[in-house]
């Protein structure tokens, strides 16, 4: 894999990593936009199609603590990922059944979706667990280090919408099926190629216990935040296109305004290490949550104005990209070790899996009744109450 013009390579050891970062929210990137077309074309209707489209949160819900908890008490992330990797694979497998030889049933099409997700949606977790081991020092994460393993993320994730979306258009969503199993068998690939030294720490004694960790007041405000910061997100991940859509927005502005974020999103991982270390942790939190209140607040006031909806987009690279490279190094600084995996797997739960789930059965049903506005003005609310928390944490620590 080479490095794209612009994109630093990552140091020596760590490209397994980029790899599979890249393969991982690839895979991302494909299903999330076209899994519901491929849906539709199956002939389920929209409640359907909400449903189905929310096994992937569910499942963050209950797999990630699971297998985290197996990798701190086994030492094996490595391996575990692989596991996971090859189940997820295997579990796919079901999707090429449909419609020829399977009839797809929103049942059938659950069960598949939940098997694939409850494996695959576990591995990011345990993989950060394993990078921020590889990456940190006595003085803590290098988060110059980490963002340009990150960044193949997010450039993974922008190659695969506009790539498969040129191969939609012309062959059709029939080769759906066949392209998740195909990315799926690349990230198993990719797997297969992480350093097993980069496994938990030795397993000689017990895993030390997560309660005493958890008792701490700044970690339970930390995760408060993190609760409420995400659940405002899920107002862009879920309806930000309807919301545009709705107020007369082309689709191609659309897809410019989407291709903004991740743009950004990407400098900033590679340019993060000049910046972080100017403030604590703490300060950062409160600053990017501040900032996702008057993100979102200025999408539902000005959302026919293009200017503010570019600048709202900019932002992305504090609201979502130093926010998340925050959230890892707070967790590794307070989970550290064999408490990595638990850490990072309670950030996926109570980040992407509680509040996807609430937010994206309360957003519809918010934009139904008051229209899609509304749901963005919620986020700003929820921003503001992940920003009070931040600000206690920053109390706590000061």
């Amino acid at each position: 894999m080479a490095a794209p013009a612009g994109v630093p390579a990552p140091a020596q050891g760590l490209w397994s990593f980029a790899a599979l970062a890249a393969v991982y929210f690839g895979f991302i990137g494909y299903f999330n936009p076209y899994l519901p077309l491929w849906l539709k074309e199956l002939g389920f209707g929209s409640l359907a199609i909400g449903a189905l489209t929310a096994v992937q949160s569910l499942t963050r819900v209950i797999a990630p603590y699971s297998w985290g908890w197996l990798s701190d008490h086994t030492g094996r992330r490595t391996g575990l990922m692989r596991w996971a990797a090859s189940l997820g694979l295997t579990s796919s497998l079901g999707l090429l059944l449909m419609p020829q030889w399977v009839s797809p049933t929103v049942g059938v099409v659950g069960v598949v979706l939940f098997l694939m997700f409850f494996n695959t949606s576990a591995m990011m977790p345990m993989a950060e667990a394993a990078l921020a081991q590889r990456v940190t020092s006595q003085a803590g994460l290098d988060v110059n280090r980490y963002g340009r393993v990150r960044v193949w993320g997010s450039v993974g994730f922008i190659v695969t919408v506009l790539v498969f979306g040129v191969v939609f258009d012309r062959f059709g969503l029939s080769w759906f099926a066949a392209g998740t199993v195909a990315l799926l068998a690349a990230l198993v690939a990719v797997c297969w190629r992480l350093p097993a030294g980069d496994d938990a720490a030795s397993v000689d004694s017990p895993a030390p216990a997560l309660a005493p960790v958890l008792a701490r007041p700044a970690v339970r405000w930390f995760f408060v935040s993190v609760f409420f910061m995400i659940l405002a997100h899920v107002a862009l991940y879920a309806f930000f296109s309807l919301y545009l859509d709705a107020l007369g927005h082309s689709k191609r502005v659309v897809g410019v305004l989407w291709a903004v974020s991740v743009a950004v999103e990407i400098a900033w991982f590679l340019l993060q290490g000049r910046w972080l270390a100017r403030w604590p942790l703490s300060a950062w939190m409160v600053l990017v949550c501040v900032v996702a209140a008057l993100r979102f607040g200025a999408t539902a006031a000005f959302g026919t104005s293009l200017v503010v909806l570019v600048l709202a987009q900019v932002s992305h690279a504090l609201t979502f990209a130093t926010h998340h490279t925050v959230c890892v190094a707070f967790i590794n600084r307070h989970f550290a070790d064999r408490l990595r995996g638990r850490g990072q797997a309670l950030y996926s739960v109570l980040g992407y899996g509680l509040p996807g789930v609430l937010g994206g059965v309360a957003g519809g049903a918010l934009g139904g009744a008051w229209g899609w506005a509304s749901v963005f003005w919620a986020a700003a609310l929820a921003a503001l109450l992940a920003a009070l928390a931040a600000w206690r944490v920053a109390r706590i620590e000061a």
